[in-house]
């Protein structure tokens, strides 16, 4: 058995600036850090005769062929390597999917890393993270951008600038031990319960900014201009120590997002920023992921117990996080104990 463990990230700016609809004719830019919360994937080469192919996540499928896979991530990773032995695959995860944090992407990257100890192929993490891309991009044409299978395979804070032709600079960005306990302690994050598929919430923004002849077109491609600078600022905020202007930053960041949909906001969640900067002090927050639910981050500088308590009576409790400094990697393979 092989084992993987892939963590989840956080945008930190510069969101849905990596999807190709605006880096094509933009560039793209994202800030952005790995969290302590991980997907765990277990590949399996079953003993048994039969040549089943065994997938468990959420539902269990039981397939005599990788084309029977419902599962598109699994189905297209397998198909990609050709990997057509009685095998099976388990995926657990430390948090909910459909929430904001990546899971996608850190599925697909801990997979292919699972893959490759399989077969015994190497690939550096900048490989692990293409392929990751061109199975959710080109393959399955899913609306999504490199942000988060580059942070899966890469793990740590990192600046992703990704040009034109689709090529992504990562750059570790350094970040102290006081600086990531003072963000860990006043950037809250909470879980809203609502789960969406970002699909949905990105597929809408993708076809604006695609679209010259949308009426949303220019609103979107604007805001998202808006964003990427934004993304540059929270960057240097961190390089100077001043996390307060990160999340004065974070609320600016807030009013240009929702503009560009309006799925990436909840009325509920309007109402609830609005009183959380009145009452407690909330510098700035930011809907984790797309946007339309999932995890909400306030970046709160003085009264952040009082603001942990009011958050848990909205039935939205503190998660507890702290960053990441690898991205996916293999944790155990069995094979190597037992000679095999």
């Amino acid at each position: 058995m092989i084992i993987t463990r892939t963590p989840f990230r956080v945008t930190l700016g510069g969101g849905g600036t990596d999807l190709p609809s605006f880096y094509e004719p933009h560039g793209g830019y994202v800030f952005a850090m790995c969290i302590n919360k991980y997907m765990y994937l277990m590949l399996n080469r079953r003993s048994v005769a039969d040549r089943k192919i065994v997938i468990r996540y959420s539902q269990v499928e039981t397939v005599d062929s990788i084309d029977e896979i419902h599962h598109p991530l699994a189905r297209e990773a397998l198909r990609m390597h050709d990997v057509r032995e009685n095998i099976e695959l388990t995926s657990v995860a430390d948090m909910p999917g459909k929430a904001g944090l990546g899971s996608s992407g850190a599925y697909l990257v801990g997979l292919l890393a699972a893959i490759h100890r399989y077969k015994g192929t190497s690939a550096s993490v900048h490989e692990l993270a293409e392929e990751a891309c061109r199975i959710e991009m080109d393959i399955l044409k899913e609306p999504v951008g490199k942000q988060d299978q580059y942070m899966a395979a890469f793990g740590g804070f990192q600046e992703l600038e990704i040009a034109p032709d689709g090529h992504v600079q990562v750059t570790p960005v350094p970040v102290d031990d006081e600086a990531v306990r003072e963000l860990s302690a006043k950037a809250g994050m909470y879980y809203t319960g609502v789960q969406r598929s970002a699909t949905a919430v990105l597929k809408s923004q993708d076809q604006a900014a695609r679209r010259m002849d949308s009426p949303d077109h220019q609103r979107v491609v604007d805001s998202l201009q808006h964003i990427k600078e934004i993304g540059k600022n929270i960057r240097q905020a961190f390089a100077n120590r001043d996390l307060d202007a990160f999340g004065r930053l974070m609320d600016e960041h807030w009013q240009y997002k929702k503009r560009m949909s309006r799925s990436i906001s909840l009325t509920v969640l309007e109402e609830l920023y609005e009183r959380v900067k009145t009452d407690f002090g909330v510098l700035g927050g930011k809907i984790i992921g797309a946007g339309g639910g999932g995890f909400i981050m306030l970046y709160c500088p003085k009264r952040g117990t009082e603001l942990d308590t009011f958050m848990a009576e909205q039935g939205m409790p503190r998660v507890a996080y702290a960053p990441a400094p690898e991205g996916a990697v293999v944790i155990n393979d069995m094979r190597e104990m037992d000679g095999s």
